[in-house]
């Protein structure tokens, strides 16, 4: 479960956000939409503890996150919220199976190649395991980014306009995914998209 509320955020004086109250049980799927420019990725990386608030709170399970040390929270972020972001933010040097496996020994010290290896084969990327992330597709390396997401089991799964890049196929593949391991995991799903796909797939949103 998350709920926040009460939250503001500064990038400057000029550029001030108010954020609806948000809450969403587990298993629950929740979009944020809205226009260019309202905040949407800013409220994604503030429930994902990528930034902090000015003021307000976040409650993910029982845990502020808000009054996490830095440590601690990264801490907390690698067991709890599976990130999708729009930059993918591989190693370049590795596989993709070797960056969806480092997540899972990131935070965990276990490298869970199996999970993995399950992950991957269920996004279509058995046959890109071994091949680095640069010889991939913008759409195939979204999927790896969701694969690395997953595979620690969050309670909080963030997604960044995750079927952007993709075509009708693998765009509805991803979104019956996200879903389905949500209600696996009894994760929380909060997508930021401008997807009329999702749009109409998902009535439980918030516009900013």
């Amino acid at each position: 479960m998350i709920q926040t509320q009460n939250i503001t955020f500064s990038y400057t004086e000029k550029v001030n956000f108010v954020f609806p109250d948000i809450r969403t049980e587990n298993t629950e799927t929740l979009l944020i939409t809205g226009g260019s420019g309202k905040g949407k990725t800013t409220l994604l990386h503030l429930l994902g503890g990528l930034l902090r608030p000015k003021s307000g709170s976040i409650l993910i399970g029982e845990t502020e996150i808000s009054s996490l040390s830095e440590k601690h929270l990264d801490q907390f972020r690698g067991k709890n919220i599976g990130l999708v972001l729009q930059q993918s933010h591989f190693v370049e040097a590795l596989s993709v199976l070797e960056n969806v496996v480092l997540s899972s020994w990131l935070a965990t010290g276990k490298k869970a190649e199996q999970k993995a290896k399950s992950l991957l084969k269920a996004l279509d990327l058995e046959d890109q395991m071994h091949k680095l992330s640069s010889q991939l597709s913008i759409g195939q390396q979204q999927r790896v980014s969701i694969a690395r997401a997953l595979i620690n089991e969050p309670k909080l799964l963030l997604a960044d306009e995750p079927t952007s890049s993709l075509d009708d196929e693998n765009a509805f593949k991803v979104a019956d995914l996200l879903e389905n391991l949500s209600k696996e995991y009894n994760a929380s799903l909060i997508v930021v998209t401008h997807d009329q796909r999702l749009k109409e797939r998902f009535p439980n949103q918030i516009s900013l």
